[in-house]
């Protein structure tokens, strides 16, 4: 792999990780359309903590708030989950991540292997995209955050581990979860955006072993870097982009994207 391709590759994490088009395909595939050498699950762990520290950066008082509130929630005397915002959604951030943590682990050997494949990347990549564009339609779209229950967070937690498959999308299954129980577009998407923390943050970890297979400490350098400037750049513009739009033009993107992999895998038998 040259840097050039670390680069490419952190600039389709960084944008993949948000935008609810699956960045685990599009690092697949990226390398499958062009015949690059797969870089494997350790430079992609490594791109998805460059992700990482985007959503750190970019909701940092946030972050803030919510250690200090997961803090105040351990004592008796500081406690107040039903009126603290930022302590309710620390427990339920940490509720969230249970089953996407559960699901990653017993799916993970499949996730190097099997799910690699573009006929399936296609079909997920299709039918996701569908069902986002109908939650879109028919979520009622009226919460805010703060409304946010403890079984909300477990549903939306089930549907983040959905995408260990690639194509589904972490982030666009947890946004339709989010629409689909009530919540404003961009509520959603904020949801999502701080529940990616413990989740990347934990693969990463799971994964330490791998950061230096088959690629070199540049070149993981450089997509880390690419990938946190270009993920900065995907929350702040969708952000703005949901609060007056809808998610047709992704599912557009996810079916024409859809179609290229058939043809290119088809014109290669």
């Amino acid at each position: 792999m040259t840097i050039f391709q670390s680069a490419v590759l952190g600039l389709v994490q960084g944008l993949g990780e948000f935008l609810p088009i699956s960045s685990s395909a599009h690092l697949i595939l990226a390398p499958w359309f062009f015949k690059w050498n797969d870089p494997g699950l350790g430079f992609d762990v490594a791109l998805h903590w460059g992700t990482l520290l985007a959503v750190l950066v970019y909701f940092r008082n946030d972050v803030w708030l919510l250690i200090k509130g997961f803090w105040h929630s351990l004592f008796k005397s500081t406690r107040n989950l039903q009126n603290n915002i930022y302590q309710k959604l620390a427990w339920l951030l940490i509720i969230a991540s249970v089953p996407g943590a559960i699901i990653g682990k017993l799916l993970e050997q499949k996730a190097e292997t099997v799910f690699r494949n573009p006929l399936l990347i296609a079909i997920t990549l299709s039918s996701f995209g569908l069902i986002i564009w109908w939650v879109d339609w028919v979520g009622a779209k009226q919460k805010n955050l703060d409304r946010i229950a403890w079984m909300d967070a477990l549903w939306v937690g089930l549907s983040q581990a959905l995408a260990i498959i690639p194509g589904v999308s972490r982030s666009g299954s947890t946004m339709a979860a989010g629409m689909f129980l009530g919540f404003k577009r961009e509520d959603a998407a904020r949801f999502s955006f701080l529940m990616s923390i413990p989740i990347i943050f934990g693969a990463g970890l799971a994964n330490i072993k791998n950061f230096h297979t088959g690629v070199t400490t540049q070149e993981l350098i450089v997509g880390f870097v690419s990938a946190a400037f270009f993920g900065f750049l995907s929350i702040k513009y969708l952000l703005q982009y949901l609060s007056k739009h809808g998610f047709k033009i992704f599912v557009w993107y996810r079916l024409a994207l859809t179609a290229l992999i058939l043809a290119v895998y088809f014109l290669r038998k």
